[in-house]
């Protein structure tokens, strides 16, 4: 590292470290926008080549593993991704996974025991297809060393290598259902074996991420080019030694990594809740077989933007971390604003679009099902999905600051609002109640975390730029 570089004003590190995050952003929303349409395209296909029951039994079985690898996967990518980001904004070089590790596959082993059992409580899910339980287990297995990788790319800001990842991953899975669709394969199984294949395939982007981390080592030693490490060293700044040394000695121990873990969890759960609640209830109270699907259906109009946004939350996450670590406040906040206001234009255009075309595209366009869908109900959802992409960007602050505890409370009263709503017939029709159910409890879930937020904000105001 030169000393021009050293030296650089807060000012140059600042607008710096905003370059990268947006980079680092723009890039993976290339990965992760195609990923969402090839999801939504994948349930499009399989509800075309399928009749109504089998296809609402693959999006039942999507929605039950995507419940059980946020729930239980998700938590241990956020903690890698915020523990290595700090870790690399102090100018630390060794990253613990022992810990991480141990919690992972600590999930993915109560997962294979609850699984093994509730082996016929799960049958009953699937209308006793033992193929699709099958999938479901080896599929969610195969996910925690998809979920771990992802957590350590973002960690180290690998983003275009998490796109190619998550981009393999959706790829293949639409592929079972076009095999389908041209007639190479047949049934139900056939498109459902795309979700379990999708984990496996997704890894071959794990081997380049090493190489390139070894290829970076390497030119370090040989004293090359700087590394990505040695750059966030010197965006760490002049007066940031303390905090170094303070942070040498700390270790991300099996209780602290454990305790964040667990209210990821819950938080991850409770976004779960607000995504599949309903499809859970309509399908268990309706006496229309086909009518949980065309609530996932109605759904997937958030569930795909909330897709295309992990390429926010992920690069976010990392970026406000490396802040609170070596910034002040208004770098911080900034970062929110400019998100919070890209999600709000992008949420009306979307609201605006369902009102004027939203039922002609539902019906004769996205799915095979021949139904009936409100405007205004589709417009909810849109505004709906705006306050859960702004609540999953004020849930990213919360993270970063270490209030995962607070921000899992937040999320869990709107889930269980959300819930309470789902089995109240206050109203009749079970999709519009779905509908309105989603905008109120995602309103409930922005109103709190913003207040978490300013809350947090005052403290950051009242404390030094760097956090200990």
């Amino acid at each position: 590292m030169s000393d021009s570089e050293a030296r650089r004003s807060p000012a140059e590190q600042a607008r710096a470290g905003r370059r990268s995050y947006a980079s680092g952003a723009r890039i993976l929303s290339i990965g992760i926008a195609s990923t969402g349409l090839l999801t939504f395209g994948y349930f499009s296909i399989a509800s075309h080549v399928l009749d109504g029951p089998s296809a609402k039994r693959v999006d039942l079985l999507w929605s039950v593993t995507f419940v059980i690898i946020s729930v239980i996967y998700r938590p241990i990518e956020q903690l890698l991704s915020r523990t290595i980001a700090q870790r690399r904004a102090r100018g630390q070089e060794a990253h613990v996974l022992r810990v991480p590790m141990l919690i992972q596959g600590g999930f993915a082993l109560v997962f294979l025991l609850l699984a093994l059992a509730l082996h016929d409580e799960l049958l009953r899910v699937f209308d006793h297809d033992g193929a699709l339980y099958d999938i479901l287990v080896v599929g969610t297995l195969a996910y925690a060393a998809s979920y771990f990788a992802r957590g350590w790319l973002a960690g180290h800001e690998r983003f275009g290598l998490f796109g190619a990842l998550v981009l393999m991953e959706s790829l293949s899975r639409i592929s079972f259902a076009i095999a389908v669709a041209v007639g190479l394969a047949h049934g139900q199984t056939a498109v459902a074996l795309g979700i379990a294949a999708a984990p496996f395939v997704s890894l071959v982007a794990v081997p380049a991420a090493f190489a390139r981390q070894a290829g970076d080592r390497t030119r370090e030693a040989l004293g090359g080019p700087i590394t990505v490490d040695e750059a966030d060293a010197a965006l760490a700044g002049p007066g940031t030694e303390g905090v170094q040394e303070t942070a040498a000695h700390e270790s991300l121990s099996l209780r602290r990594g454990g305790g964040f873990a667990a209210a990821v969890s819950a938080i991850m759960l409770s976004e779960q809740a607000l995504l599949n609640a309903a499809v859970l209830t309509v399908d268990a109270t309706s006496s229309n077989r086909s009518l949980a699907g065309i609530v996932f259906n109605v759904l997937l109009i958030a569930r795909a933007p909330l897709q295309l946004f992990q390429a926010i939350q992920t690069s976010l996450l990392p970026h406000l971390t490396g802040l609170e670590a070596t910034a002040g406040h208004e770098a911080f906040a900034r970062a929110i604003r400019v998100t919070v206001l890209a999600i709000a234009a992008f949420a009306a255009a979307v609201a605006l679009a369902l009102l004027a075309v939203g039922p002609f595209v539902m019906e004769h366009v996205l799915f095979g099902q021949h139904t009936s869908y409100n405007r205004f109900g589709l417009a909810l959802i849109g505004l709906g999905m705006g306050l859960h992409l702004t609540s999953g960007a004020l849930n990213q602050a919360a993270l970063a600051r270490d209030r995962a505890r607070a921000a899992a409370g937040c999320w869990l009263v709107a889930a269980t609002a959300f819930v309470v709503w789902m089995v109240t017939p206050a109203i009749s029709d079970q999709v519009l109640r779905v509908e309105v159910g989603y905008a109120g409890a995602t309103a409930l879930l922005a109103a709190t975390l913003a207040v978490l937020y300013r809350r947090g904000g005052a403290q950051a105001l009242s404390e030094p730029a760097i956090a200990t």
